[in-house]
């Protein structure tokens, strides 16, 4: 279980939402009266960030609803699916950067870099405040079955707040050197540029994160053969096979193996070494859903029971 519930989440994010909402008014304002793309730009990031907090906080709410017969795994997916969103949506963002930033580079335009210095200077305490208010603790990392960063879709918001704060470090540099010489004016869409491919390369990161997810690939960090040999290790089983792990959400990992128990046992002392497996799964590796089939004897190998072709 995260350190952080999730009405905790939602109630942080709404902060930060209320946050990046005032920002952005200020950054278009200036960015128009100062003739900054840098501003501009930012705030165009700005405005993609409360798009994404907003889709944060609406997956937070949906992820709290219970399982259906429908979706029996409850909605935990929808905060992968929240992370993705966010993900793409700064990459088409970078495109419109680089486009613009490339374009001002030939074309240089005046800017006032003493408004933009202002601005930014207030953006970048904005910006790491929210950064502070929305930012997980990690005490969800002693699992290697828990996702690196803790929850997906706090993340990536967390990411688009911590590249708006370099954002506005970065343009607010610009603009002090170019208040301080009156001139440099190329330096603005530099900056631009090389904030958009930074965060594209966060983004990028980010995106292989929750894709991973989607595919159903083992968790982060996870050591299958660290795990199956602790398996093995668990008083009364003598092998096991057929391990798949997942996960469903950055918090939730599932697990199905086939077990096969020491000697002839009754059916509450197999019992009994399943749950055993089970609590040892939980607490070491953090798998909160184990799916476990007994066996006295190995079930044939690429037969019908352990075979997951057709």
């Amino acid at each position: 279980m995260s350190a952080t519930t999730s009405s905790e989440r939602a109630r942080r994010l709404a902060i930060a939402l209320a946050l990046n909402l005032l920002i952005v008014v200020a950054q278009v304002v200036a960015g128009i009266a100062a003739g900054s793309l840098g501003l501009l730009s930012d705030a165009g990031h700005n405005l993609i960030d409360v798009a994404a907090l907003a889709i944060s906080l609406f997956a937070v709410q949906v992820a709290r609803r219970q399982p259906t017969a429908e979706r029996s795994f409850g909605w935990h997916r929808g905060t992968i699916l929240a992370a993705q969103a966010n993900a793409a949506m700064i990459l088409v963002l970078t495109l419109w950067i680089t486009y613009e930033s490339v374009d001002r580079l030939i074309h240089p335009q005046d800017v006032d870099g003493g408004l933009v210095l202002i601005v930014t200077l207030v953006e970048f305490v904005d910006n790491a405040a929210a950064v502070v208010i929305v930012r997980e603790p990690h005490a969800g990392h002693d699992h290697p079955g828990h996702a690196h960063g803790g929850d997906l879709n706090v993340r990536s918001a967390t990411l688009h707040l911590m590249s708006d704060a370099a954002a506005s470090l970065g343009v607010a540099v610009a603009g002090a050197v170019m208040a301080a010489t009156g001139g440099w004016s190329r330096l603005d869409p530099a900056v631009s540029l090389a904030i958009g491919l930074s965060i594209a390369w966060h983004a990028t990161k980010l995106l292989r994160s929750s894709n991973a997810v989607l595919l159903e690939g083992s968790p982060a960090g996870l050591d299958l053969d660290q795990l199956q040999e602790a398996v093995v290790a668990v008083d009364g089983v003598e092998a096991v096979h057929d391990l798949h792990v997942w996960t469903l959400s950055s918090e939730l990992t599932a697990l199905s193996a086939h077990i096969v128990v020491e000697g002839h046992p009754s059916l509450e002392e197999a019992q009994a070494v399943a749950g055993g497996v089970r609590r040892m799964l939980a607490s070491r590796f953090g798998v909160g859903h184990s799916t476990i089939e007994l066996e006295c004897e190995t079930c044939e190998e690429h037969g019908p029971a352990c075979d997951m072709e057709a």
